[in-house]
């Protein structure tokens, strides 16, 4: 093997992304990361334009013309491009002139952000929901000790007083109760999932049932379900209740909107990926389910911090919905994320298929 088939099979089982331009900047050479990165074919963009399939801004056209004209390398850091299907994507790129007696030639690498800005986000999140629960467990154990006591003393002050004289005394009981189960809410399950095999069909199924009996208003429910997806190892209660609560956030979304033409409706789709990464564990096999409604949307003031407890985008939202869903949802080696626009909201869930 010569020094070029060498060269030639190190550049095409590189992760990063590499194209070659001429310097008329049309494609000389993709290698294979860079085809999937960018969702083309070698064949089809052979010699065309890197403006056919690599779409950012005006200007970075006329860097790259710069490139060619100085000998100018230049490096771009968190940039969105779209490519050819519309789809938007975070990069950084490297752009690196090569003269040869050719001429100027433009070496771009580019290194693709968005599974890493994710799966940093997904590390935050997990952190901040253990210390939240930390924290609540603190908080819990100074509030319910005290809360004992107040309701032992009204119990038998109670005793003491006639049956015209109790109705105080039942409120101070019935507000210590009150907080008392506010509190066991915040802090979650106490006991083990109890993990088992689990149609996730059948939990979306038996949310979106409920959902439709408790809703007062009229929803549509979409089902766009992969029916290949195998059945996922998971407590099906504590998975029915994650879901349920994120199903409801979107119905009562829907109930707050004051457009008068808008058509409810919950999209409850289900799909397969395949060497995905949750956390820090990269999985062969992962089930996503997405519920998606066209609502108003959160309030892009609240969307970062949705996931904390008493966080709530309702005047009469208790905020503990979201963060027990995310709690059930690691205790599944899973993951949640949300993204919110005017007119779609979709909560995107992650669990591993063993």
């Amino acid at each position: 093997m010569n020094n070029a088939e060498i060269y030639q099979l190190i550049l095409e089982d590189l992760s990063t992304s590499v194209l070659l331009l001429d310097s008329d900047l049309q494609l000389q050479y993709i290698n294979p990361a860079a085809e999937n990165l960018l969702d083309v074919s070698a064949n089809r963009v052979m010699g065309t334009a890197v403006s056919s399939f690599f779409h950012e801004t005006e200007e970075s056209i006329q860097s790259l013309r710069n490139a060619v004209a100085f000998n100018n390398p230049f490096s771009k850091r968190r940039t969105k491009i779209t490519l050819s299907n519309d789809k938007a994507i975070t990069v950084d790129y490297t752009v690196t002139p090569i003269m040869s007696s050719s001429g100027t030639a433009l070496l771009m690498e580019i290194q693709p952000l968005d599974r890493l800005l994710r799966i940093a986000k997904e590390e935050a999140s997990v952190f901040s929901n253990q210390a939240n629960k930390t924290l609540i467990r603190g908080l819990a154990h100074e509030i319910k000790n005290p809360l004992g006591g107040i309701r032992g003393a009204a119990q038998l002050l109670a005793r003491q007083l006639p049956e015209e004289e109790k109705e105080y005394t039942q409120i101070i009981i019935e507000e210590a109760d009150r907080l008392r189960n506010l509190v066991d809410r915040m802090l979650g399950p106490n006991n083990l999932p109890n993990m088992v095999p689990a149609s996730i069909h059948e939990v979306l199924e038996r949310v979106r049932v409920l959902v439709e009996v408790e809703s007062s208003n009229p929803i549509e429910f979409i089902r766009d379900y992969d029916p290949s997806i195998p059945d996922i190892t998971a407590d099906r209660e504590l998975l029915i209740q994650a879901i349920l609560n994120i199903v409801r956030n979107a119905m009562e979304s829907l109930a707050r909107s004051d457009d008068p033409s808008l058509h409810p409706e919950i999209t409850l789709r289900t799909r397969t990926l395949r060497q995905f990464t949750i956390g820090t564990i990269r999985h062969r096999l992962v089930c996503l389910i997405e519920v998606i409604d066209n609502g108003p949307g959160i309030n892009e003031k609240l969307i970062d911090s949705i996931f904390f407890p008493m966080i709530s985008g309702r005047a009469n939202g208790s905020g503990l919905g979201l963060p027990l869903s995310q709690s059930i949802l690691n205790q599944h080696q899973g993951s949640i994320e949300c993204d919110s626009r005017p007119g779609h909201t979709r909560f995107s869930i992650h669990l591993p298929i063993q």
